[in-house]
């Protein structure tokens, strides 16, 4: 979910946690202790990086960005989410789906 929030255009670590609610319409709800770990890790594994910004309020933020590898990271889970999905669909008789 990471990669793909921060392929969608630089943004901060509230502004992630944000949009992970409202995708979920309230029920995925993640803590600064759940999700910083996640960004270092893949910051760690050059998957995203980062960049101390000052924002409109004035306060300085650390904003994250998809790099090249990530990408390719992404469009392979993406592949291995559609498979687990499709598998899914057929056991519960619903149709699959393609990207």
């Amino acid at each position: 979910m990471v990669l793909s929030i921060v392929a969608g255009g630089e943004t901060y670590g509230y502004e992630i946690m944000q949009k992970v609610r409202e995708l979920s319409g309230g029920h995925i709800e993640w803590s600064d202790g759940m999700l910083y770990p996640v960004l270092r890790r893949l910051e760690g594994e050059g998957m995203i990086k980062s960049e101390w910004k000052e924002a409109e309020s004035g306060r300085e933020r650390r904003y994250y960005s998809i790099t090249s590898e990530g990408r390719k990271r992404l469009k392979g889970e993406q592949q291995q989410w559609l498979e687990v999905h499709n598998t899914l669909c057929k056991l519960w008789k619903l149709e699959p789906v393609s990207i």
